[in-house]
């Protein structure tokens, strides 16, 4: 488990309130969209920006404050795996997150560099990689 201590972060696109629980079950925001298995948050704004922004559906980009109710890892798929260590400081669990309260006033990529990461996700879609989960 984790012992980062800091805010923790969720990107979305469901309209969540404070005291929601976020759980595994749902679609995945990348590859196939199958149900999930964890949840997935971060300690930094950065990473929960490109949650935000990448999320499925039509619905506006939302970041929430978050709060683990179980124990806690780095995920995988963004760890030694890809960069070294954890620069993104992104975990996932098995327990629910518990929304604390939503963040205002961020701003997102520029457009060119969400298209450029859109881009490059549909390439991994195509070529069949998938994240784990």
């Amino acid at each position: 488990m984790s012992t980062d201590d800091t805010p923790f972060y969720h990107g979305t696109r469901a309209a969540l309130a404070p005291g929601a629980l976020i759980a595994p079950g749902f679609g995945t925001n990348f590859g196939t969209g199958r149900a999930a298995r964890h949840v997935y948050f971060t300690a930094t704004l950065d990473a929960a920006i490109w949650g935000a922004e990448l999320a499925q559906g039509d619905g506006q980009g939302r970041i929430y404050l978050v709060t683990p109710t179980g124990p806690w890892h780095d995920d995988p798929n963004l760890t030694d795996r890809k960069f070294s260590g954890n620069p993104t400081r992104s975990y996932r669990s098995l327990a629910p997150l518990r929304v604390l309260s939503e963040l205002s006033g961020w701003q997102g990529h520029p457009p060119e560099v969400l298209q450029a990461m859109r881009a490059h996700l549909a390439r991994l879609r195509d070529q069949g990689i998938e994240a784990e989960d």
